[in-house]
């Protein structure tokens, strides 16, 4: 991910279906168990997640591609946003799960 503001030391990320500046994410996801999911980094000018950030459903949600870092667990302000390793489609209930260590911040 690349921050849109000074490397935080944790958060709160979403998911959704694509980024921007002005929102950090667009089209994430409403109701089916989605909810956003603390996040705590580890490290200095490099800093990743120190634990797994596990996103649960109860039902289908689409195909989610991005992830987004906000400072409140609903609305707030987006910090950063970017592009999932891989698009993820939720077709029924389910967890993605990002692994620890695997979201990257830099403070560029």
């Amino acid at each position: 991910m690349r921050p849109h503001a000074r490397c935080p030391h944790g958060g709160v990320c979403g998911l959704g279906t694509g980024g921007s500046d002005p929102t950090g994410l667009t089209g994430e996801p409403v109701g089916n168990g989605y909810a956003r999911q603390r996040v705590a980094f580890t490290g200095t000018s490099v800093q990743t997640n120190a634990e797994a950030i596990r996103f649960s459903f109860t039902g289908a949600v689409g195909t989610l591609s991005h992830l987004g870092l906000f400072d409140a667990a609903a609305g707030g302000n987006p910090l950063s946003w970017g592009t999932l390793s891989a698009a993820t489609a939720v077709t029924g209930s389910g967890t993605v799960t990002v692994n620890p260590g695997s979201l990257t911040m830099t403070g560029e």
